[in-house]
Formats: structure tokens, sequence, C-alpha cells
């Protein structure tokens, strides 16, 4: 219980950095929010500059920007706004809308997208990589090796352009019904539909493919590795003295026991994955937390930009705390915060 005490512990102190470190950040810049504001205001309409400080005025009224707060007031404020799900208020992409209901209506896309490739990259790694140990040192074993060490040499947005371009657009067959633009088809309402269910995974296919594309040659060269060390301990030799059909003894010996070593890179991967939704979502349209932290950026809107950069963070930090406190319900050999200790 203290073991798990202390992860979470520290799991809160990188959340409550991550939110510091976002609101020093947005102090450092030279530049304020309501003088992006005014600017963009007075740029729309020349008229308002006659009344340059009332307009500051009702800018930072509805930031929530308090002038006379000393940097501690500020800090203290921003804080408990952030604790109580309160992002503030976009003025740039689109203005006067809260930053909570933009992330919480992006964020479910994302984690669908994330979902869909983290379960399709280490589903095929691990089916293949077994497989290449089974027949180590064969053709087979070969080329899938070379195939995936150039699969892994690419990087996850090259494979989206090349989707974009021959499959997204594409009139051959079936491809035609795998598109390379938006969350779902026009027209087709949020829902349990058919159309909404199916409409959502054609859409989050390509994007999904490119990170399984391009993820999934390491994961399968780490497998293939766990699967030839594990084939040679003694417990196999046994289970096949003992006459254990091969089905059972790949499946319960050396599967469960080769996979248990990626368990912590399939954490992190998430958290690689949610980091890379940032690009990947811009070429796809896909309106999601990482394309909505990117048109913040192009648009200096400083609320949406430090929101969905709390929100991202914040999955791969919370991914990486689950995964330590399961890898012990995972793995019976190990003890949770007992140094490694056997029981």
């Amino acid at each position: 219980m203290n073991w798990h005490l202390k992860r979470a512990g520290q799991a809160l102190f990188t959340l409550w950095a991550v939110v510091t470190l976002s609101f020093v950040m947005v102090r450092m810049l030279p530049w304020s929010a309501e003088d992006i504001v005014v600017a963009e205001l007075i740029q729309q309409n020349p008229n308002l500059a006659q009344n340059r400080d009332m307009l500051r005025r009702q800018v930072q009224d509805m930031l929530m920007i308090d002038p006379d707060a000393s940097i501690t007031e500020a800090y203290v404020q921003y804080m408990m706004s952030v604790m109580q799900g309160d992002l503030g208020t976009t003025y740039g992409v689109r203005s006067g809308e809260e930053v909570s209901a933009i992330i919480a209506g992006a964020l479910p896309w994302t984690i669908w997208v994330m979902s869909l490739a983290t379960f399709g990259m280490f589903a095929l790694a691990l089916a293949l990589g077994a497989i290449m140990a089974y027949r180590e040192q064969s053709a087979f074993d070969y080329s899938n090796s070379a195939v995936a060490i150039v699969a892994a040499s690419i990087p996850y947005y090259v494979a989206a352009v090349v989707f974009i371009k021959y499959i997204g657009f594409s009139d051959f067959l079936f491809l035609e019904m795998i598109p390379a633009r938006n969350r779902l088809p026009d027209g087709v309402a949020v829902g349990l539909t058919f159309e909404f269910v199916s409409g959502a995974f054609r859409h989050a296919l390509l994007p999904a493919l490119s990170f399984i594309v391009t993820g999934y040659g390491l994961t399968a060269l780490a497998m293939r590795g766990n699967s030839i060390q594990t084939l040679g301990e003694d417990y196999v030799r046994v289970a096949r003295l003992r006459g254990l059909p091969d089905r059972r003894i790949a499946l319960r010996y050396v599967g469960r026991n080769a996979v248990l070593p990626l368990y912590t890179w399939l954490i992190i991967s998430i958290g690689t994955m949610f980091g890379g939704a940032v690009i990947l979502e811009q070429l796809f349209n896909y309106h999601g937390v990482g394309y909505w932290m990117l048109e913040a950026i192009e648009a200096n809107d400083m609320p949406l930009m430090m929101g969905t950069f709390i929100v991202l963070t914040a999955a791969m930090v919370v991914a990486i705390w689950f995964g330590d406190l399961t890898y012990g319900k995972l793995d019976p050999r190990i003890k949770s915060g007992d140094e490694g200790e056997a029981y």
C-alpha cells in the first residue's frame, strides 16, 4: 500500500509540475493574452482603437485576468481554476468558447484512434514476433526482420502522407470507402447507429495505420528475442518432455513470459502516440486534442494551447502510473515496491 501511495504521489507531483510549467511558460512570453486579443479586435475594427483602455478591461474580464494581482495570487488562481476543470476561454481558434468544452468534445476521438493504433500495433507485433521466433533463421524470419527494421525507420507522418495519397483519395475497389479527412462522414450524427460506428472506424483507420505500420517493427523484434530466450529455458524443455501439446507450450509458457517484458513498452508507447497525435490529426484534419493544440499554436491562443498541453501530458503520466500499478498483478514473480524481491 505504501508503494502504491508513493507512485500516486509521484504522478500527482508530475502533474503539478506540468501545470506549473505551463503557467511559467506563458508568463515568460514577451506578450500577454489580452494584448493579442486587443490587437486582433482593433485590426478587425480600427474604430475600437479610440477606446483601447476600455477594450482592454473588457478583454481582461472575458479572459478572467486580474491586472492588479501579484504573480503569486495569479498562480494560486490559475491552479484553483485548473483543479476545478476551468481552463479558460479561447480567443483565437473558437473565440468565446470554453477550453474544457473543446477538449471534452475532442478527447474521446483521440482516445479512439490511439486505442485502435495500440491494439493493432501490439497484436500484429506479438503474433509476428512469436512466429519469427519459432521459425528462427528461416527465410520468413530474415525477410520479416528486414521489413520490421525498415518500417521502424519510417516516421509516422511520412507513412500518413503516403496513405493519404494512395489510399485516402483512391477509387480502387474498396479503398474508396476509407476516407482521409474528418472524423465522421458528412451528415452522420453521433449515436449508437451502424452509420456512426462504421463511419468512425473508417475515418480512424488511416491515422491508426500510420502508427501501426511504423511502430510494430521494434516491438516485433523485441517479441522475437524474448520468445527465443524463453524457448531455451529449462521449464519449456520440461514441458516438452512431459508431452504437453505445442499449442499449450506456445501460449502458456512461451508467449505469456515473452510478452510480460513488453508491457512497460506498451504503456510508454501510448503516451508517445498521444504526443504524435498533434501532427497526425492535423494531416488527416481529424479534430482531436492534437489537432486543436496545433491550431492554438498557430493562432497564439494561449488558453487552448495550455489546456491541450496539460491534457496530453496528463495522459502520458496516467498511462505510466497505471502501468506501474498493474505490472505486479500481471507478473506474479514481481512484488510491487519490494525492490524486485520474488514471492
